[in-house]
């Protein structure tokens, strides 16, 4: 999450170019929502002594347990050619991304909102997990979720940053969130593996094996410049954005005062 904001900070002072991050956790992590409320929907005893990461995002969204995934970050200007000013056409455009690497991966993907055009419209949340209904123009696979994104913006930068899971952990993110009673749990979460898919049960329905990790980067990497029409540069962060992090990461993130502030 400090990357992610250094990538946001040093876009805004002009020191860096737009960029895609690619990026995983070590150890499973749960990441809240900026608005969130971290005592009142996860049990955060629970939660370490199952050995989990914890972290507030920047951004706003629900609960999401980061382990076999690939996760990315988008870092650009609100006046890039091709972006749009509204929030949701904005989410629609960077999205194009994700769906032609879905579609690479030979996952017939579409744009929640799409769904909702052709039935009914997507569904209202559960639970604090952000993957039992997709938001608008977030993308979906026979109408289940298979990633979820967030935006925020900040001195004219959109940072969209998001979760693409290879495999879904029910049994462990509806251990450390909280809810009303066993009962309770146990409704939500079949909800929740109903609602929510994985790049391997996509691929499981066509009898295909799962894909290295190189190979799923590789493929979004491919569906980005195609979604988005543009020619990615590798590259590495530069020692401001490393030490800029590294700070966050100290004074913001890696704090209680933040991670529990709700």
């Amino acid at each position: 999450m400090a990357i992610d904001e250094a990538l946001l900070i040093a876009h805004q002072e002009g020191l860096t170019p737009p960029t895609l991050r690619f990026y995983g956790w070590d150890p499973a992590t749960l990441s809240i929502g900026y608005f969130q409320r971290a005592a009142e929907e996860v049990d955060l005893e629970r939660l370490h002594s199952r050995g989990v990461g914890f972290v507030r995002r920047p951004t706003g969204g629900r609960a999401v347990l980061h382990a076999r995934e690939l996760t990315y970050s988008i870092v650009v200007g609100e006046t890039y050619p091709g972006i749009p000013v509204g929030v949701e056409e904005a989410c629609r455009v960077l999205s194009e991304g994700l769906l032609q690497g879905f579609r690479r991966l030979g996952i017939d993907a579409r744009m929640s909102r799409e769904e909702g055009r052709n039935g009914s419209a997507p569904a209202k949340p559960d639970s604090s997990a952000c993957f039992d209904a997709p938001s608008q123009y977030e993308l979906v696979w026979e109408g289940r979720k298979i990633a979820g994104s967030s935006q925020m913006r900040a001195k004219g930068v959109i940072l969209q940053h998001g979760s693409i899971p290879l495999e879904l952990d029910a049994d462990l993110l509806f251990d450390v969130l909280r809810f009303g009673d066993e009962e309770d749990k146990l409704r939500k979460k079949r909800i929740f593996e109903r609602k929510a898919a994985a790049i391997g049960d996509c691929l499981r329905n066509r009898n295909l094996p799962l894909p290295k990790m190189s190979e799923i980067e590789q493929a979004f990497l491919a569906g980005f410049e195609e979604g988005l029409s543009i020619i990615i540069d590798p590259g590495t962060l530069s020692f401001y954005e490393e030490e800029l992090a590294a700070r966050l990461a100290a004074a913001k993130y890696g704090t209680d005062e933040w991670n529990l502030r709700r």
